[in-house]
């Protein structure tokens, strides 16, 4: 009997534990993707279709979007100033993504709207960003059923070769200025103990099965 006790003690401890740690763990990544969330704007350009033609267009569209957010938000510092200025501006968005559309011997509508879009684990030189829900300027070409192509407009990290390049000091400090040490180290440490972090964020932000949109 006093064994049988012994084993039923045991097991609610480990049992009591087990959902001890996975309560930290929700927790944890929940609080990381919500902060990521909140200090990032992002921007999302959706081509007509897959073809080489649409997908070309939509790197036009980027880039002249781009550089005139660079343009305007080139002395703010926080993601709510660039969401303001993006709002603003929208107008402006809209009838530069029109006029590259057109230059380049296209018809198709654009649509751009401001809002909260999922997005996946994305990598921006030696800057990831888990996938979660952010804050983004969504850009719609014609049908917009072409691959997807998204980047950071604050902190500015648009102009980086997503696969070889590295972010700029000084957007790595914009960044780092919006974070805490802990989520900044999550995104650009090497250590394994982050790495390790990183990949349960990204887990939980995944499989959506403990974290749901804000």
């Amino acid at each position: 009997m006093k064994k049988f006790e012994n084993l039923r003690r045991y097991f609610i401890i480990s049992l009591l534990l087990i959902v001890y740690i996975l309560f930290y763990t929700v927790s944890y990544a929940n609080n990381i993707s919500s902060d990521l969330g909140d200090s990032v704007f992002r921007l999302h350009v959706i081509a007509n279709s897959d073809s080489n033609e649409d997908q070309n267009l939509k790197y036009l569209v980027r880039d002249n979007l781009i550089n005139y957010m660079n343009n305007l938000c080139s002395n703010i510092s926080s993601k709510e100033e660039a969401i303001s200025i993006a709002n603003n501006h929208i107008n402006d968005f809209y009838s530069i993504a029109e006029k590259t559309i057109k230059n380049n011997g296209f018809n198709y509508d654009v649509k751009i709207s401001i809002g909260n879009y999922l997005f996946p684990t994305k990598k921006y030189g030696d800057i990831s960003l888990p996938a979660g829900y952010y804050d983004a300027l969504k850009v719609e070409i014609g049908q917009a059923k072409g691959q997807n192509w998204w980047c950071v407009m604050f902190p500015s990290l648009c102009f980086v070769d997503v696969s070889n390049g590295v972010v700029p000091d000084e957007s790595k400090e914009e960044l780092q200025s919006n974070l805490l040490d802990e989520e900044y180290n999550l995104i650009s440490s090497t250590n394994f103990e982050y790495k390790l972090k990183f990949k349960i964020v990204e887990f939980f932000e995944n499989s959506k099965i403990f974290t749901a949109k804000k």
